[in-house]
């Protein structure tokens, strides 16, 4: 592949580096030229392009990045069609994310335009969670790479997901004078939660003295008729012959390994017991944060052996004290009815079509029309409103003047729809669960029918895509989840929510709001049709 200027007689079927205008026409970055194109550029006085101009073994990022992720082996894990030379894949159901990372490091060693990055070993993932992704750098790579990453991936799995099972556990707890019931209460609510999320459960409760005997006995019991069982002393474990390793042999099982270096987590204590899985749980697993008893319940749950070798390798990046990095959905949740939905409004746009004056500026019931979506947004049940600005912001500014809106400037607004919705929800905050994305041309649009657009989304638990519709037919706003905003920050070009929605493959429910979802003004014809009058 060859890359730089490019005289335009020499460019047809070049792709173009940069966004490209010819009067009224304008070509976004990666687009292949034709001979038409070229005509029309040549016409409009432009004498050179940069561009990529492909070699015949060449093959083009998109079809890269496809090849490779097809030549992979994986497990629990899809793959979302190529867009932009990048191939995302998502995990097929909740679990432990488990890599090879010879391979991945083989392939990134091939050669520096193709790449693949991935969640750390051994991260918990969610149903639907990005895991990894394939990006091609350059517009296009020889088709011999492509073939080397092949062969690398043919040497067996390269990821996966590993699904986590419904178990049955039974629970121990040992009791000294002094300890109080509401502390083994407690532990035994935050143990459930930890459970719920893999679609597992709580089948018995055993409160015993602090001692040997009895804790063998019961872990007996418990282990005939479930899973896994899970010891919590009222006393930390303070010697390898303690009560909870040593009740463990005394049942007839095995310490596979007593301490971890994971802090918290430090006294857990893990065994078999006829053939199943036994914890001493270390003290901080009373509580719901992240500590080493996760690690470890997670990928027995997940299937996953645990060795003491493994425990041993768990040091470096077991320090969570103060930097806890898994997300805690065992601690209660805000209810459903008040998920955060922020939305962002996009006004950046040149208003080409409408041959010079802004259409964001025309007047409707005298008034700006970008201040009456404004002002329509922040009548809903919207959480906050970000306007996303570029073409004539300060005039943009000026209308709105006065709003309690957020701004976000977006200075690459002539690269595309793309670049308004990285810029716009980037300012979203941490506990938005969803982002609206609201067009400033559409008058029809009312505070009622984003409200509605919230509602359902509430009502689905704030994993669904939401888009209004007139007729049945695909409109906007629409309402994208949490889940899709790292995806928002790797669109590029004239891409928007739709092409997101599209490729994402996340549940869509479609709410008929009327008329309003399909009357945009991107014409003088339109704007004046709807009740609008320009302004110079």
């Amino acid at each position: 592949m060859k890359f730089g200027p490019i005289p335009i007689d020499a460019a047809e079927g070049a792709v173009l580096a940069h966004a490209t205008a010819a009067a009224e026409k304008r070509f976004r970055k990666a687009h292949r030229l034709s001979a038409e194109d070229i005509s029309m550029l040549k016409g409009a006085g432009v004498s050179q392009v940069v561009a990529a101009v492909l070699a015949p073994d060449d093959l083009g990022e998109d079809a890269a990045a496809q090849k490779i992720a097809e030549s992979m082996t994986l497990g629990g894990i899809e793959a979302k069609p190529a867009a932009t030379g990048r191939v995302n894949l998502h995990a097929k159901a909740a679990g432990i994310f488990t890599v090879s990372e010879a391979v991945i490091d083989a392939i990134n060693a091939v050669d520096p335009a193709i790449t693949i990055a991935t969640l750390a070993q051994h991260a918990p993932v969610e149903k639907g969670q990005m895991v990894a992704t394939v990006k091609i750098i350059p517009f296009a790579v020889s088709s011999s790479l492509v073939a080397a990453v092949a062969e690398i991936c043919a040497s067996g799995e390269v990821f996966a997901v590993n699904a986590y099972r419904s178990m049955r556990v039974g629970v121990i707890q040992t009791v000294l004078p002094g300890t109080k019931p509401t502390v083994l209460d407690k532990t035994l609510r935050v143990t459930e939660a930890r459970l719920a999320r893999s679609g597992g459960w709580l089948t018995a409760e055993r409160r015993t003295p602090h001692e040997i005997a009895p804790v063998a006995e019961a872990a007996i019991a418990l282990a005939r008729d479930n899973d896994m069982v899970v010891i919590f002393g009222a006393s930390a474990m303070s010697d390898f012959a303690d009560v909870v390793p040593a009740a463990i042999e005394r049942a007839g099982g095995t310490v596979i390994r007593a301490g971890m270096p994971v802090d918290p987590g430090n006294l857990l204590v893990l065994g078999t017991l006829g053939g199943k899985r036994i914890i001493g749980a270390p003290g901080c697993a009373r509580s719901p944060k992240e500590n080493g008893f996760d690690w470890v319940l997670d990928r027995l749950i997940a299937g996953l052996d645990v060795t003491a070798r493994d425990i041993a390798g768990m040091g470096v990046g077991g320090l969570l004290m103060e930097i806890p990095t898994r997300p805690q959905p065992r601690e209660p949740q805000p209810p459903k009815s008040r998920l955060k939905v922020g939305i962002v409004l996009l006004a950046a746009g040149r208003s080409s079509r409408m041959g010079g004056p802004n259409k964001l500026m025309a007047l409707f019931d005298g008034q700006p029309l970008v201040r009456r979506t404004a002002e329509r947004a922040l009548a809903s049940k919207a959480s906050g409103t970000i306007v996303v600005t570029g073409h004539q912001r300060e005039r943009v500014r000026g209308a709105l003047s006065g709003l309690d809106v957020t701004f976000a400037d977006n200075p690459d607004f002539a690269d595309g729809l793309s670049t308004s919705l990285k810029a716009g929800t980037a300012y979203l905050p941490e506990d938005a669960a969803g982002a609206m994305i609201v067009l400033g041309d559409m008058p029809g649009v009312a505070s009622d029918d984003l409200d509605r657009l919230i509602d359902v989304f509430r009502r689905a638990g704030g994993n669904s895509v939401i888009r209004a519709t007139h007729q049945g037919k695909r409109g906007n706003p629409v309402l994208l989840p949490r889940s899709l905003f790292a995806a928002i920050a790797h669109l590029e070009g004239d891409t928007g929510a739709r092409h997101l929605v599209e490729a994402e493959g996340l549940d869509v429910i479609d709410v008929e709001i009327g008329e309003g979802a399909s009357v945009d003004v991107d014409t003088r014809e339109a704007l004046e049709g709807a009740g609008g009058v320009l302004q110079d």
